[in-house]
């Protein structure tokens, strides 16, 4: 594939450099990536380092072996993140076949009706200790809003929370405590 890059308009030698040097640059991240395609966007970061990198007035050789020396960093660099994304994922038929813990029907049942005693629970608790439980533990809405809305003061606010809380515990624990039993 031809190249048709206007190199009158670059305005370093480092630059004009990589221009002319580009077709090499690929070749050597290709060796490092194992893919052309791969190279191709390793030498395009490269080439956009190096409009933001100062100006180097050295020699002509010093300048191409930085030049090697950033592609190959680079390469290396986007070489070690491939293989640790491949380490880590998979392909979807194993995805599909992921046991996941706990999913058991009784499991799942235990789960709900802990969700239904918890739900009771909240139930009885007076309605804005309920409600102040229920916008910062199910919502996230910081406390000192919460405390502005009902307009009471921040401490109650903190203490209306942990109260709830204690109150859904002691809810869980006494039904742990049953289905341990069984």
């Amino acid at each position: 594939m031809a190249q048709s890059v206007s190199t009158s308009s670059c305005d370093s030698s480092l630059l004009q450099a990589f221009v002319d040097n580009r077709l090499m640059l690929v070749k050597t991240a290709a060796r490092i990536t194992g893919c052309r395609s791969r190279a191709e966007d390793v030498v395009q970061d490269a080439f956009f380092r190096l409009q933001s990198a100062p100006q180097i007035t050295s020699s002509f050789k010093a300048q191409l072996s930085y030049l090697f020396q950033i592609v190959r960093n680079l390469a290396i660099d986007h070489y070690r993140k491939q293989a640790l994304e491949q380490k880590y994922s998979g392909s979807e038929e194993e995805g599909l076949n992921v046991v996941i813990q706990g999913a058991s029907p009784e499991t799942s049942h235990i789960n709900f009706r802990v969700l239904e005693n918890i739900a009771d629970a909240l139930g009885e608790l007076p309605s804005r200790t309920r409600y102040a439980f229920e916008m910062y533990r199910l919502h996230g809405m910081p406390q000192k809003d919460i405390a502005k809305e009902l307009e009471v003061s921040p401490t109650l606010v903190n203490f209306m929370i942990r109260d709830a809380l204690v109150h859904c515990r002691k809810v869980s624990d006494t039904l742990s405590d049953t289905f341990a039993r069984r």
